[in-house]
């Protein structure tokens, strides 16, 4: 090897041009790469070795290219409500990843509904038109057929689909309200997601954030630790990402549980904002998509077509913390 002395993820990279340096670099760091059968994982490190040396890579699949193969989810994580030749109607517990991205690659309910539903594999992201969080559970559609899917993001697009909400809030919620915050990355968290001041009635948004309206109701009031707690309806004209959780926090009643947004901010519209107990009584945010209605694909769509709905029980750990705060579910 004429490379010693040099640094060893020069000498690789030179040696191995048909991969990308992150991908080289990432087996460096595994232990992947040898010399004469030692393991080398400093990648600034340089090389000591005589002549007729042996440098070996031992390629390692990256784990995006798992993203999209079947496999089945654990027993009670795809649970199905409804489903025909145009549609499936799941309800999606708290903890399952929707679709594929970094940090998880697999166990997620694409790889899921690929091992259920193999026909799935021809249509666009499994036929996963819109998404839940993580830790939200309830009620979301996947269409079976391009034409289905099609159809459903039309109707996504055009704001005809209704999406309703529980969540459990820190406040006291006075009354009913709409929040028409635009949304976009915070400045200063790119990880998360910002609500950012409304602009004037058919105003387009501000570069770089979304129209984002979410309608809320109260409709019961309770204690969690010994802190004052709303239960609320929530209904989405928009679908952006953790909506119900930056709108509701951008007025001062965060959601409980919530690991993101959990605290209110002190920017926060509510006249008073209330003190969150610092340990949180919940393991995620309490969010659940209760009710979902949308015209069926599958149907001709004369004037008055009645709309399908379908609704999706509150989740047990939710019913036992709606408990905790004294509060009747409805």
């Amino acid at each position: 090897m004429a490379a010693t002395g040099e640094r060893l993820d020069k000498v690789v990279a030179q040696l191995f041009p048909q991969f990308s340096r992150a991908r080289l670099l990432s087996w460096l760091q595994t232990g992947l790469v040898e010399i004469d059968g030692q393991a080398l994982s400093d990648y600034s490190s340089k090389i000591k070795a005589k002549g007729g040396s042996r440098l070996t890579v031992t390629p390692m699949a990256a784990p995006e290219t798992a993203a999209y193969v079947p496999a089945p989810l654990a027993p009670g994580m795809l649970n199905v409500i409804a489903a025909d030749a145009a549609v499936i109607v799941l309800d999606k517990p708290a903890g399952l990843v929707v679709h594929p991205a970094a940090g998880n690659w697999q166990g997620t309910l694409l790889n899921g509904l690929l091992h259920a539903y193999p026909e799935l594999a021809e249509i666009p992201r499994a036929g996963i038109v819109h998404r839940l969080d993580k830790e939200t559970s309830g009620v979301m559609v996947v269409a079976r057929t391009l034409t289905a899917q099609t159809e459903l993001v039309r109707q996504l697009q055009a704001r005809t689909v209704k999406r309703e909400y529980r969540a459990l809030v820190w406040g006291h919620v006075p009354a009913a309200g709409k929040i028409t915050a635009p949304m976009g990355r915070d400045p200063r968290d790119r990880l998360k997601m910002a609500a950012f001041p409304a602009t004037e009635a058919g105003a387009e948004p501000a570069p770089g954030t979304k129209t984002a309206v979410t309608h809320y109701q109260p409709l019961a009031y309770g204690l969690l630790c010994d802190t004052p707690v709303t239960w609320v309806a929530c209904h989405l004209e928009t679908g952006r990402t953790h909506q119900i959780r930056v709108h509701m926090q951008s007025q001062g009643w965060p959601l409980v549980g919530d690991p993101l947004y959990g605290k209110p901010l002190k920017t926060a519209q509510s006249a008073t904002v209330v003190k969150v107990p610092a340990a949180m009584p919940f393991a995620r945010q309490a969010l659940h998509a209760l009710h979902l209605q949308f015209i069926h694909p599958g149907e001709p769509h004369a004037e008055g077509t009645p709309p399908s709905a379908y609704t999706a029980p509150l989740a047990s750990d939710l019913l036992t913390l709606l408990s905790q705060a004294g509060i009747q579910p409805c």
